[in-house]
């Protein structure tokens, strides 16, 4: 099992930069595909970027693909979303989540684990 907290959330404005980062507890970190997602305000929660257990693999939505990078240390148990170029539209609460199945993971249901989510706002 693993906790998982993100931090690193808050207000900026649009065309800055932000760097969310979540820590898990436990020593199994490096078993688990990690991903980002985020929930906006009365919509779906969405993928946003996936890295696989040893980081050499990753995955993006086409809506952050250029913009948005996400990384791993399996040694201090992170994982990092880096966000460039903030739209108004990337206001969204933002959760990372951890998947014990290999390879990279999209769907929200394949993730066993969530964060609390942290909130990013995006002033225009």
């Amino acid at each position: 099992q693993v906790q998982l907290v993100e931090s690193g959330g808050g207000l900026v404005q649009a065309g800055g930069s932000l760097r969310l980062s979540c820590t898990a507890s436990g020593r199994t970190f490096s078993s688990y595909t990690m991903g980002w997602f985020r929930q906006a305000p009365g919509k779906d929660r969405r993928f946003l970027a996936a890295i696989s257990r040893s980081g050499g693999t990753t995955s993006y939505a086409d809506s952050v693909k250029g913009r948005f990078t996400i990384s791993r240390d399996n040694a201090k148990n992170t994982a990092d979303l880096q966000m460039n170029s903030l739209k108004p539209e990337d206001t969204a609460v933002y959760y990372c989540a951890a998947s014990p199945s290999p390879g990279i993971r999209t769907a929200g249901g394949e993730y066993a684990y969530w964060g609390r989510g942290t909130q990013v706002t995006v002033s225009s």
